[in-house]
């Protein structure tokens, strides 16, 4: 489809960029992307990807905004808080963006639907706080031949990576999520606000480069981010060809839900 005057006004400053012009703006205008979680990470990737133009946009969150939400959650505000995050997203990105569709799930993602929501999806943004919900984002997605950014905070510094068919996935680092007793949330010892949206802008940038078809994508590789150094590290990795779910004899090949639950002290 032709772009509308409007949307080339809206748009400019992609189609002027070298390497990006119309053809990968209608991409992103086809495409269609699901984002668990719309919380820290997922705020400032609604934003974005809804300012970007990408058609269809998925919003995956069983949770309501809370005052403690407030400090780095920038999708919601004051007056939203007892609403449905799914609500405020959908209602903030539309008034960013009218040209996109915003599908709302208010749930949590988990093992009997996670297959079913990611399925129509080109791109999974995973935004979540816990590792039950990452390791289903990425079992899921191996399983369905779905390309995703997993993205993670805490106190002050995040990692980050992007996964297409074929690279390695979240299982060829972290074979098994930690025992419960060692996980640390920011409900336990807290996260600088800002951290969330810097991280949370990469993965939608990662998603977009994907999408429109242009740049190197954060793939075979883990970005950590320490704000206290102002340091961003890149570590080089690769796909275990044993991994029990990317690799030459995978052995998982249905998804397993751990007991790990939505982070509830915000």
């Amino acid at each position: 489809m032709e772009l509308t005057r409007e949307q080339r006004q809206r748009y400019n400053r992609h189609i002027i960029l070298d390497g990006f012009g119309v053809e990968a703006q209608q991409r992103l205008l086809n495409a269609k992307v699901l984002l668990v979680g719309v919380g820290g990470l997922g705020s400032p990737a609604a934003m974005y990807l809804a300012a970007a133009g990408v058609g269809r946009i998925g919003v995956v969150d069983g949770d309501t905004v809370s005052v403690t939400n407030l400090q780095r959650q920038v999708l919601h505000s004051t007056c939203d808080v007892g609403c449905p995050k799914v609500e405020v997203a959908k209602e903030r990105m539309l008034s960013i963006n009218p040209d996109v569709c915003v599908d709302t799930y208010e749930c949590y993602l988990s093992e009997s639907n996670a297959l079913d929501l990611i399925r129509p999806y080109d791109f999974v943004i995973d935004g979540t706080d816990n590792f039950s919900a990452k390791y289903l984002v990425n079992d899921a997605c191996v399983l369905s031949g779905k390309s995703f950014s997993m993205g993670g905070i805490n106190r002050y510094s995040g990692q980050l990576m992007t996964h297409v068919p074929g690279t390695a996935c979240y299982r060829c680092i972290f074979p098994e999520p930690p025992r419960k007793q060692d996980v640390e949330t920011c409900a336990m010892v807290g996260v600088l606000g800002p951290v969330a949206g810097m991280l949370g802008t990469v993965q939608a940038t990662e998603c977009v480069k994907c999408l429109a078809g242009v740049g190197q994508l954060l793939t075979d590789a883990m970005l950590t981010f320490d704000a206290l150094s102002m340091q961003w590290e890149r570590y080089e990795l690769s796909r275990r060809q044993n991994c029990e779910l990317c690799g030459d004899s995978p052995t998982i090949c249905e998804l397993k839900e751990y007991a790990f639950q939505p982070c509830k002290m915000r």
